[in-house]
């Protein structure tokens, strides 16, 4: 999994912001990407 396929899945409605949160927490993208995905910080 990377950045670029999260990010695409998001936009897809594929994926929701706990997903791409859950992703954050596992250490698969850093909390600035999420930023970058969601358009929103993210928090813990």
């Amino acid at each position: 999994m990377s950045f670029e396929t999260i990010k695409k899945n998001y936009e897809r409605g594929l994926w929701t912001k706990q997903m791409v949160a859950m992703a954050v927490r596992k250490g698969v993208i850093t909390p600035e990407q999420y930023s970058m995905i969601t358009g929103e910080d993210y928090s813990e």
